[in-house]
C-alpha cells in the first residue's frame, strides 16, 4: 500500500510540474517580444506559481493547465504563421471563449437528465473541464493579442472591462464546482451549481453582442495600477464562491424534499461545502477589500470614499461576517443558513452587477 501512495504522488507530481512549465512556457514564449510593465510580470508569476500549485494538489487540473497551455501555444504559432482562416475563428481569443461559453452551457444541460436519473454526469463534468480549458487559453491569448494592437500601447492584463472579468469569472466557477466535485458523492450537485456560470456565460455573450464588449479597448488610465492586477481576480474568486454557496444552499433546501433527497448529497455534506464555500470567498473579498483600500489612497488620496461600489462592497462583507459569525460562534444549522446564504446571492449580485446599472460613482468603468 506504501508503494502505490509513493507512486500515485510522484505520478501526480510530475504531470503538475508538466504543466505548469508547458504553460510557463507558451505565456512568456508569447510574451517575451512585448514590452511588459514590471508588475505585469510579477502578475504572470504569480499566476503560473498559483497554477503550479494547484495542479501538483490536483492532478485532473494539471492536466486541464498542460491543455490550456498546448492549445494557447498552437493557437500563438497558427497566428503567426498567418493562417488568417484558422487564426480568426479557432485560434482567436474570442473564438476560444465563445466555446467555454458553449461548453458551460452544455455542461448545465446535461446535467439536469442525469440528476434525474441519479447519475454522476460524466458529459456535464467533461463539458465543464472543456470549458476550463477553453477559457483559461482564452484569456490568455485575449492578453497577448492585446499587445498586438495599436503598436502595443493597447496591451493589459484582461481583467479590465465586463467582458473581461465575466470570463475570469466563468473560469473561477468552473474551477470550483469541479473542485466541489471531487468526491463523487457530490457530482450529483452540478445540476445546481454549473448554473452560475450559464448565467454569466449568458451576459458574456450578450454584452459582446449588444455592447461589442468583445473589442479590446484601451486601458482606462484610472486603471492602469498595479492594485488592479491583485484586486479584481482576489474580488472574483469572493464572488464567485459566494454564488457557489448559494447554489449549494438551495440544494441543501432541495434535499429536504421527498423527490430530490435521494439524488443529492447528505444534508451534512452540504452543508459543510457551504460553509468552505462561504468561507473562502470572504477571506478573498477580504483581502480584495483591503487592496482596493490601498489602490484608492494611491490614486484619490482616502481609503474610503463611501462610493457606491465601496459602500456596496462593505455590505456584502458585514452579510457574510454576520453569517460566519453565527455558525462558528453561535452554532446555527440548518433553514435559516441556507436561506441566509441564498438571500446573500442577491446582495452579491447587487454589488457585482447593480451598482454598475443604477448607481455612479468612482467605480464607474464597466457600466452597462
Amino acid at each position: 500500500m506504501t508503494v502505490i501512495v509513493l507512486d500515485s504522488s510522484r505520478r501526480t507530481e510530475g504531470v503538475a510540474h508538466v504543466a505548469a512549465y508547458g504553460l510557463a512556457a507558451t505565456v512568456v514564449a508569447a510574451l517575451s517580444p512585448l514590452t511588459l510593465q514590471a508588475w505585469d510580470l510579477f502578475i504572470l508569476g504569480l499566476v503560473l506559481a498559483a497554477l503550479c500549485w494547484a495542479s501538483y494538489r490536483w492532478i485532473a487540473l494539471s492536466r486541464a493547465v498542460l491543455a490550456a497551455g498546448a492549445l494557447a501555444a498552437v493557437s500563438c504559432w497558427t497566428q503567426g504563421w498567418g493562417m488568417q482562416m484558422l487564426s480568426h475563428t479557432l485560434a482567436s481569443s474570442q473564438a476560444q471563449l465563445l466555446g467555454m461559453c458553449l461548453a458551460t452551457w452544455t455542461a448545465s444541460l446535461a446535467s439536469l437528465p442525469a440528476w434525474f436519473r441519479g447519475r454522476a454526469g460524466r458529459l456535464a463534468t467533461r463539458a465543464t473541464w472543456l470549458a476550463l480549458v477553453l477559457g483559461l487559453s482564452g484569456l490568455a491569448l485575449r492578453w497577448i493579442e492585446s499587445y498586438s494592437i495599436g503598436d502595443g500601447g493597447m496591451g493589459h492584463v484582461p481583467i479590465s472591462n465586463l467582458y473581461e472579468v465575466f470570463a475570469l469569472f466563468i473560469i473561477i466557477v468552473n474551477a470550483m464546482q469541479l473542485g466541489v466535485q471531487r468526491d463523487v458523492a457530490m457530482q450529483g450537485v452540478a445540476a445546481f451549481t454549473s448554473w452560475v456560470g450559464s448565467a454569466a456565460a449568458g451576459f458574456m455573450v450578450w454584452y459582446a453582442l449588444a455592447r461589442g464588449g468583445h473589442e479590446i479597448q484601451p486601458l482606462v488610465p484610472a486603471l492602469d495600477s498595479y492594485w488592479m492586477k491583485l484586486h479584481v481576480p482576489a474580488n472574483f474568486i469572493g464572488y464567485g464562491a459566494f454564488c457557489l454557496a448559494a447554489m449549494t444552499a438551495v440544494a441543501w433546501l432541495a434535499a429536504g424534499t421527498a423527490f430530490a433527497q435521494n439524488r443529492l448529497p447528505d444534508r451534512s455534506v452540504l452543508e459543510e461545502t457551504t460553509y468552505r464555500l462561504i468561507a473562502t470567498g470572504f477571506a478573498f473579498f477580504t483581502i480584495a477589500t483591503i487592496l482596493g483600500a490601498l489602490w484608492a489612497a494611491e490614486a484619490w488620496g482616502g481609503y474610503w470614499s463611501w462610493d457606491p461600489k465601496e459602500t456596496w462592497a462593505l455590505v456584502v462583507w458585514l452579510n457574510y461576517a454576520a453569517w460566519l459569525h453565527l455558525r462558528l460562534v453561535k452554532g446555527h444549522r440548518g433553514t435559516l443558513m441556507a436561506w441566509w446564504a441564498l438571500v446573500g446571492l442577491l446582495v452579491t449580485l447587487f454589488a457585482f452587477l447593480g451598482v454598475n446599472v443604477y448607481l455612479s460613482g468612482l467605480h464607474s468603468y464597466g457600466t452597462l
